[in-house]
């Protein structure tokens, strides 16, 4: 019997594209949690049968355990010291089980994932998933490529090698410190300035090693522009004209600051009246063609000419790469390594409508050798693959595919020569010079052409000549502040002091993007809010080394030892983590420092937000701040409750919470066919039953965990058994689509329907009735709620023309003809399956209680 070769790629497209080269095209394909494909054929040898499948990223993040996820109960301090644990990334996708199942029985698993540290990691994720690390005789190789050619992907299965295990552990010491030390400092900040301030606009007040020192770069130079002071400025410019030519001279001194000094020597010129030539010279001079493209150069071009942000720029870039159009776009490198066919990919461009006459005239001509550039020992630079056009791509994949192609053309194209030409003047004991260009070879600026040098012609000079002066402008100008900084120069000055890496830039700009510290504008400036500068100079308060990069450029340098084998992992984890947890609790008993900061800008909570809902404490009216996170403030007790997120929220119907004697309020998601449903407000944050889970919970996620155990139960989940809001009196049936219970909208009227307290399955019952409500009765072929509906006088369906009616919606006939069954947009189906909370047993025979083939189980348009 053929041994049996499992392949696991990073990415189902890869999956497919190293299975169709392999196999030939001779492969058969079936559907699992990802695609598996499997053919005959050889391995180092031998005759083996292969299944190639994928994972989608990561198999697992790191995580606290249950014990450290309550915010009201865990110390932050106490995180530093915690266990950490890692759970699956998406256990709906049931990754890990497939590549279990997938691994029974095969004898060889070679790893085809992406060729960086992170790919490094989850091989060792799937090596855990498959069962290979415990079982002897079954052997494990790595495949390293930089693009999914054919003439790649053959190469990496030539030349297997071994996971490197110093590279995995690496990211696992980077995951650890910024799991503990960021959610520590997020969870007391959050919890410390929500509490307090009603006008943050931001659901969540974040710290991260990377992401704070990427902040404190934008409010640095936020500060540098709001402590600018101007100065005026003068300069002296005459002008001559010579052979049709008129010339502004540039003034050796280039400008004084002193008005009265620079109109003595405006005099002086005018009554001298003539220049004198008194030098030329010729220089000859190269603009040198681009070294290869590496990742952070790609971002920066993709912001500052392309418009497209880091985050985004990123994903057109993958998905390009997973096309397989152009190599692996994370890549440190600027070198071609000695073995690169430029030739190969030269020749797959001929056939472009857009450059392929010039890669043509490269492979005639002859192409240059490329500049050297860094080799960083990961990736080769990222270069086109083969050939595309707009209409295949789209227009952003578009215009970044363009750019790479024009690049890498660059960069095996000659340089661009020039000469520059500066003829000297003397008038009045001052000196002052022209400049002129020349292009004599345009080189790689013919496909850059936005690189292009800016030819400038002078007139015939010759030395000791003189010229009529015609004029002499004396220029007042102002010394103007820096502007703030571009995304392009923000990922250049990470990238300088080891912020992040190529995989991470993106990530961390996108991050304090997201939690509203700064925000993009006009030319891709990152203009930093209230927020962002409350929260730097409150670091620089208390500790600057929290908002400087010298920290995290040393941990940095530290997680490279252990990726090289040069430092234990768990040493350099412990070291960093004790430095933090120092910092950590200096900074809790400087709060007031930060604190100080905040309250000169944002409003008290007891200042913000409008009287929406009574306590049932006090009984008290509480506000209600719309401001991110949205949440209720009671006043009087002085405590703070948190609400769904991302909807409209009114009080309903000033009915109270038997449990409480909370207000009940009325959550809307958006769009026409968003779900509303009741809630408690007290509830919500405590809920009062055990093993609920948390649908929408009142999340106040800093990397980790919800704003309590359990929070976030809404009336729709509760089952308490008399209140006339909860799963027990308003659940109709089991949700034909998952384990959930199809509950009755309360205000949903006319446009009556019933929707998933689960997943997005929404049922529309007969419109135009006055009144439609659940009752006591239960239907005795399902078990389903009879529910009961008082029809228009001028639209009932009865044929008596009387208007109240009850029955099931799936039993009787009536009812199920005018009931049809939808997705709605506030839920995606993958948010299905959680819990089986079904109240009183409805639905107890199965999704409905009957067979499927019975046409009283399918609702009209499912």
């Amino acid at each position: 019997m053929a041994p049996k070769v499992l392949m696991v790629a990073e990415k189902p497209s890869i999956a497919h594209s190293i299975a169709s080269v392999l196999s030939g095209g001779q492969m058969s394909t079936r559907r699992g949690s990802t695609e598996v494909h499997e053919f005959d054929g050889t391995f180092l040898g031998f005759s083996a049968h292969y299944k190639v499948t994928s994972v989608i990223g990561h198999v697992f993040s790191v995580d606290f355990p249950a014990a450290f996820q309550d915010w009201t109960v865990t110390d932050p301090l106490d995180l530093f010291q915690a266990p950490v644990l890692k759970t699956e990334s998406n256990p709906k996708a049931h990754i890990r089980r497939h590549l279990s199942q997938e691994a029974r029985g095969s004898s060889h698993l070679v790893l085809w994932l992406d060729c960086d540290r992170e790919g490094e990691n989850i091989c060792f994720e799937v090596i855990e998933c498959t069962g290979f690390n415990v079982k002897e005789g079954r052997r494990v190789y790595r495949a390293r490529f930089s693009s999914v050619t054919e003439k790649d992907i053959t190469k990496a299965m030539s030349n297997l090698v071994e996971p490197n295990k110093d590279e995995s552990l690496a990211v696992d010491a980077r995951q650890e410190i910024d799991l503990k030390v960021g959610v520590a400092f997020t969870r007391f900040q959050t919890n410390y300035f929500q509490g307090k301030y009603g006008n943050l606009d931001s659901r969540v007040i974040s710290y991260g090693p990377c992401q704070t020192p990427t902040l404190g770069f934008c409010v640095q130079r936020y500060l540098q522009i709001s402590t600018f002071k101007p100065e005026k400025f003068w300069a002296v410019h005459p002008y001559i004209i010579h052979h049709g030519y008129e010339l502004k001279l540039e003034w050796e001194r280039n400008k004084l600051f002193d008005s009265n000094v620079s109109e003595m020597f405006q005099k002086l010129i005018m009554e001298d009246g003539v220049v004198e030539v008194t030098g030329i010279s010729e220089k000859h001079e190269s603009k040198t063609r681009p070294s290869g493209l590496n990742t952070v150069n790609l971002l920066k071009v993709a912001s500052s000419a392309l418009g497209f942000g880091p985050q985004l720029a990123m994903q057109l870039a993958e998905r390009l790469y997973t096309q397989g159009f152009i190599s692996y776009p994370r890549t440190e490198s600027t070198a071609y390594p000695s073995s690169f066919e430029f030739r190969g990919i030269l020749g797959a461009l001929v056939s472009s409508q857009a450059w392929g006459s010039y890669a043509q005239s490269l492979l005639t001509d002859g192409y240059v050798k490329p500049r050297s550039g860094t080799d960083a020992g990961d990736h080769p630079p990222i270069t086109p693959i083969r050939s595309a056009s707009e209409d295949m791509l789209g227009s952003d994949p578009w215009r970044l595919y363009q750019y790479i192609c024009q690049h890498f053309l660059g960069s095996v194209s000659p340089d661009c020569k020039f000469v520059r030409t500066t003829i000297e003047f003397s008038t009045g004991g001052e000196f002052f010079h022209c400049v002129g260009q020349r292009v004599t070879i345009k080189g790689y600026t013919c496909i850059m052409p936005w690189l292009a040098v800016n030819e400038n012609n002078l007139p015939q000079f010759t030395k000791g000549e003189k010229v009529k002066i015609s004029k002499v402008d004396l220029y007042e100008g102002e010394t103007v502040a820096p502007d703030y900084l571009s995304e392009s120069e923000l990922i250049s000055l990470m990238e300088k002091n080891g912020i992040g890496t190529d995989a991470s830039i993106a990530v961390h700009i996108n991050n304090i993007c997201e939690r509203n510290y700064v925000q993009v504008q006009t030319g891709r400036k990152l203009v930093p809010t209230a927020l962002g500068i409350s929260l730097i100079r409150g670091y620089q308060c208390i500790d600057p080394d929290l908002c400087l990069p010298d920290i995290r450029s040393f941990i940095e340098q530290q997680i490279t030892l252990v990726a090289k084998g040069q430092a234990d992992h768990s040493l350099v984890v412990q070291h960093v983590i004790q430095q933090f947890k120092r910092k950590f609790s200096y900074f809790v008993k400087q709060i007031d420092n930060m604190d100080a900061l905040f309250e000169a800008q944002f409003s008290p909570l007891s200042d913000s937000g409008r009287l929406l809902s009574k306590c049932g404490k006090c009984l008290r009216y509480m506000k209600f701040i719309s401001t991110q996170p949205s949440r209720l403030f009671c006043g009087t007790c002085e405590e703070v409750y948190y609400v769904p997120q991302k909807g409209s929220i009114k009080l309903y119907k000033e009915l109270t919470c038997p449990l409480d004697n909370f207000e009940l309020l009325i959550f809307s998601f958006p769009g026409p066919e968003g779900k509303t449903f009741p809630f408690c407000p007290y509830c919500y944050n405590s809920p009062p039953f055990e093993g609920i889970e948390t649908l929408f919970g009142a999340s106040k996620a800093g990397g980790s965990g919800q704003l309590g155990k359990g929070a976030g139960m809404p009336c729709f989940l509760c089952p308490h058994p008399t209140c006339q809001h909860s799963l027990i009196a308003q659940g109709v049936c089991a949700c034909p689509e998952c384990n959930g219970t199809l509950v009755l909208d309360p205000v949903s009227a006319p446009k009556w329907r019933l929707y998933c307290n689960m997943c997005n399955c929404l049922v529309f019952l007969p419109e135009g009735a006055h009144r439609i409500t659940t009752t006591v009765e239960r239907c005795v072929e399902c078990d389903s709620t009879i529910i009961e509906v008082d029809f228009n006088k001028k639209t009932t369906p009865l044929k008596d023309g009387t208007t109240l009616y009850s029955g099931c919606i799936l039993c009787d006939e009536l009812l199920h003809s005018l009931v049809e069954m939808k997705y709605g947009k506030s839920f995606s189906k993958r948010n299905g399956g959680r819990g089986r909370m079904r109240g009183r047993g409805r639905g107890g025979r199965g999704r409905g209680g009957r067979k499927p083939e019975d046409p009283k189980m399918s609702f009209r348009g499912f």
